[in-house]
């Protein structure tokens, strides 16, 4: 059972943090490089726990760059606790209105028309996407209203729906071997001096997640940034994985992009920052080089590439012991939390 508001108020304010009234939890900003900046953060996914991670990327990017970060949950209606399983209801997507950046973490999402209308709205404004690990298939909306972001979308000019789109890649498959081979970043050859790579040593980007797999080349002006070698166990000390000459897939003969830029050009022509990591389960963000990853991508999103400083502050902001990824049936994950419980 979740804790009652009352209880957690008394936790919460102790702490130092102002309890939410609504489905949502919104963390103030302050002096940094996001001074005046919003961003708000959609979780909603049944595996990799993004439920634990945009909060935990909420309060670093809150507590040591100054940006009022606002994070969306899947809700279960009956009671008002964080349910990933509630593929149909994430509150509070109105806060796209004025927010500067979308951080998306969501997995076949079926939204309705009310509340994906707000995520249309904010994607065809033209202001940056961010999208982490299974933003590529975000959407499986059964509504004809916004079918074409659909992650299978056959709608011509719009195949492939939001992930294909907007990110770049939808859902193709598993690289490497699902929990059982991880992920390393290698950094693409000549973008070493990317802004989003500043400040990241060779080998400091790292995840349990294993490769996805994406159909190349990435499409218009999509650049690589960091290939994913296959590492044959989940420590982060393994050797990458030697495929025999009759493996079907050769993983670490032909690398997948793991991380990568591109623009997306709006139905007004408007033309949209846009930084995609295949990586960003909740477990990914044990790793210090890849928790910089990410920060670093939503400040070039933003426009603040010149702001990066040479090794940005990426600590985590109190307790984080994020749950490995499972599905709900044979999962870790306790349900009946409420989402202030996901920032003591």
């Amino acid at each position: 059972m979740a804790l009652s508001r009352v209880l957690l108020a008394t936790i919460l304010l102790t702490a130092g943090i102002a309890p939410a009234a609504d489905p949502w939890v919104t963390l103030p900003g302050g002096e940094g490089i996001g001074k005046g900046k919003h961003i708000v953060f959609l979780s909603g996914d049944e595996e990799y726990r993004s439920e634990e991670a945009l909060p935990a990327l909420a309060k670093i990017m809150s507590k040591h760059h100054g940006f009022k970060c606002t994070v969306l949950f899947a809700i279960d209606p009956k009671d008002g606790t964080v349910n990933p399983n509630v593929n149909n209801n994430i509150p509070g997507l109105e806060h796209l209105k004025d927010a500067d950046l979308a951080v998306f973490s969501l997995r076949f999402r079926d939204l309705p028309d009310e509340q994906m209308k707000h995520v249309v709205e904010y994607v065809e404004s033209g202001k940056p996407v961010v999208g982490l690990r299974t933003a590529t298939h975000a959407f499986n909306l059964k509504s004809k209203t916004y079918e074409k972001y659909t992650w299978n979308s056959k709608e011509k000019g719009y195949e492939g729906g939001f992930g294909k789109q907007v990110l770049g890649e939808t859902w193709v498959d598993h690289y490497g071997d699902h929990k059982k081979e991880g992920t390393r970043g290698l950094v693409a050859k000549g973008e070493e001096k990317h802004p989003i790579l500043k400040g990241i040593e060779p080998g400091a980007i790292f995840g349990t997640s294993d490769v996805y797999e994406v159909k190349l080349p990435l499409p218009g002006d999509s650049k690589p940034l960091v290939y994913g070698e296959v590492t044959e166990t989940l420590q982060a000390d393994s050797k990458a994985v030697v495929e025999g000459p009759n493996a079907k897939k050769k993983k670490n003969a032909v690398k997948m992009p793991v991380a990568w830029t591109k623009t997306y050009q709006t139905e007004s022509e408007k033309k949209a920052r846009v930084f995609i990591t295949t990586m960003g389960a909740s477990h990914d963000l044990q790793w210090e080089g890849t928790r910089r990853l990410i920060v670093n991508g939503c400040l070039w999103a933003l426009g603040l590439e010149d702001k990066i400083p040479d090794k940005t502050t990426v600590d985590l902001v109190g307790a984080f012991t994020p749950t490995m990824f499972k599905f709900k049936k044979n999962q870790e994950w306790k349900p009946g939390k409420l989402p202030e419980e996901y920032f003591k």
